[in-house]
């Protein structure tokens, strides 16, 4: 099936700005952590496939690192199935996006019509208490964007206020990374990997709505211009509400 462009005004597609964490070390594990790769290209190529343009950015710059239990390539084997992001980190075109990249305080928001933060483990440490990240995706919202957040990058909406002091996830339906996904995971390379669970803090807001799908299955909440995915599988998913949520 040919890809399906923006005909409404091919001369000006719309633009998302996806977001993806900068490395850091694991708290809990002394990992190295960075993105889930899977969460960048399965979005990237449904918003391209729209005709859509897309920049890629993080909070300090530079060169992203890949988490490495996300890496098709990996000795593991955990994502060989992927063959998405194997394709995109075989293209010289395609894996070049993931290095030197922008500041986001380098980019103007205003040249964009919604925000995409990507997970991975890196925004558990990079993103929580991160006025800077809060800010932006503040910013964001009240600029009228569409803001999307997946998997452990949700973990900004557990903080994130609005200008009068409310948080932006009040009275909203959201979804994040499961407990029962934490557990598994956490069984899967027997230890504690990350240093708190976003469903455990979410349910302690009053007066909002998180949700979850099935264990690792594609899930994803549009709750008006609020697009959440749950985890690594829902990347394509949270996308394709952006989409809809954008009218094209």
């Amino acid at each position: 099936m040919p890809a399906v462009i923006n005909v409404l005004d091919p001369n000006h597609p719309k633009r998302v700005l996806m977001i993806a964490p900068n490395a850091a070390v694991s708290p809990t594990t002394g990992w190295p952590i960075g993105c889930w790769i899977a969460e960048i290209t399965h979005p990237w190529l449904a918003f391209t496939d729209r005709g859509y343009h897309v920049d890629i950015a993080s909070p300090d710059g530079g060169d992203l690192l890949i988490d490495g239990y996300s890496d098709p390539r990996h000795e593991s084997g955990y994502s060989a199935h992927d063959i998405v992001s194997l394709g995109f980190l075989t293209s010289p075109t395609h894996s070049a996006l993931l290095l030197n990249t922008k500041k986001v305080a380098d980019v103007n928001l205003n040249e964009y019509d919604a925000i995409f933060l990507v997970g991975g483990q890196s925004p558990m440490v990079t993103y929580r208490g991160n006025a800077h990240v809060q800010n932006v995706v503040r910013t964001a919202w009240e600029s009228g964007k569409v803001v999307a957040l997946v998997c452990h990058a949700v973990c900004t909406l557990l903080e994130t206020t609005l200008s009068d002091g409310s948080l932006l996830v009040h009275g909203k339906t959201w979804t994040g990374f499961s407990d029962a996904e934490e557990a598994y995971a956490d069984a899967y390379v027997g230890q504690r990997i990350q240093p708190f669970w976003i469903e455990s803090e979410a349910r302690k807001i009053e007066s909002t709505n998180f949700i979850t799908g099935g264990l690792f299955k594609p899930f994803a909440v549009r709750d008006g211009r609020l697009v959440t995915g749950q985890q690594q599988y829902s990347g394509a998913a949270a996308a394709d509400l952006v989409i809809q949520a954008l009218g094209m």
